[in-house]
């Protein structure tokens, strides 16, 4: 067994046969996917940058969590009757012969109380100038084992945070894209929100759908 800290891109893309791509259509589709902002939501997001400008750069890992992410997670509101978000679940299976495992910051999954078939994967980070682990390594091999789960039927969607920058990631068959990086401290934060409230409408398909 290996855990998902242990692992960094080139690792899985010599071990699992993996190909990181400039682009994928599923990901170009998610990042300029439409939702709507209610004046409420905009609200919100001024008021989480306006944290963000003064606190990120003193922030800790934990308070970073407390201050900004869970209350921007909570903004788009991923819990619904038959899927939720999920933090710090264990999350396990075999890949390749090779069972990963491990507790990814926090994952979107269907079910209702425990997380049964994971869509997204979501790694936090410490700061912008932490040289140690690999953020993304972490979030893809969690990502490996949501398409085990998925039996490989759809693309898996992934987020990993540097400091102030989100990278959205999109795993699908061996190949794998990441975003360019949108800046939780300037107008992008809106586009973070629309991203991530685009993907809580998919997913919401998906699980009726099954």
């Amino acid at each position: 067994m290996s855990r998902f800290g242990q692992w960094k891109l080139t690792k899985l893309d010599k071990r699992f046969g993996l190909e990181q791509v400039r682009s994928l259509p599923a990901l170009e589709s998610w990042l300029t996917i439409s939702a709507d902002i209610s004046e409420f939501e905009r609200a919100n997001l001024v008021y989480l940058k306006e944290r963000a400008i003064e606190g990120v750069d003193s922030w800790n890992e934990q308070e970073y969590a407390l201050n900004f992410i869970g209350p921007l997670l909570g903004l788009v509101n991923f819990t619904s009757r038959k899927s939720n978000f999920f933090a710090e679940r264990f999350l396990t299976g075999i890949v390749d012969g090779e069972e990963l495992s491990g507790e990814p910051d926090g994952m979107v999954a269907k079910g209702r109380r425990e997380p049964e078939i994971p869509y997204f994967c979501f790694q936090e980070w410490k700061k912008e100038k932490d040289p140690d682990g690999d953020p993304a390594g972490q979030c893809l091999a969690a990502m490996l084992v949501a398409q085990t789960l998925n039996d490989n039927q759809r693309p898996i969607y992934g987020s990993y945070i540097l400091g102030r920058n989100w990278f959205f990631m999109l795993l699908q068959g061996q190949a794998y894209a990441i975003s360019n990086s949108y800046t939780d401290t300037q107008d992008q934060i809106f586009d973070i929100f629309r991203i991530l409230k685009g993907l809580k409408g998919m997913i919401l398909e998906w699980v009726e759908s099954q």
